[in-house]
């Protein structure tokens, strides 16, 4: 079976942000990485390359493919600061009309800079995922 391209590393994740280029997004990234640890209770780890991670759950799909996978994550990319985000939690759309300033996808929410969201949202919505996650977890 295929292993997992996106392992937990033991690579620095404040070495990481240190290297974006962009202040507003290494100091986004910063204020990020303090949120998600507050709200997950986890550690910061770095997984692959680019993603930033909290806290681990193991996951199996009716296919038989399985793996671990961080509960919340972020990765600070050109375009914009990319917080993972499964689709599965019920007051996921609600929230993210409130978010402010963003685009999201099935499994992601990008956002160009933090001033443009309500980070009382954002901490609201990474409290549900944590919760959803919990409650479907394998």
């Amino acid at each position: 079976m295929a292993k997992n391209k996106t392992q937990e590393t033991e690579l620095s994740v404040n070495d990481f942000i240190l290297k974006i280029e962009d202040e507003t997004k290494r100091k986004d990234a910063f204020t990020l990485l303090e949120i998600l640890e507050r709200v997950s209770g986890f550690k910061a780890k770095l997984w692959g390359p680019s993603i930033i991670g909290f806290g681990t759950y193991h996951y199996k799909y009716e296919s038989g493919h399985e793996g671990d996978a961080p509960i919340l994550a972020f990765s600070p990319r050109a375009t914009a600061l990319t917080v993972y985000l499964s689709a599965g939690f019920d007051l996921r759309d609600t929230l993210l009309e409130k978010l402010g300033k963003h685009k999201a996808s099935k499994g992601c929410v990008y956002i160009k800079k933090l001033a443009d969201i309500d980070l009382a949202v954002l901490e609201n919505i990474l409290l549900q995922q944590i919760k959803y996650t919990e409650e479907t977890k394998s």
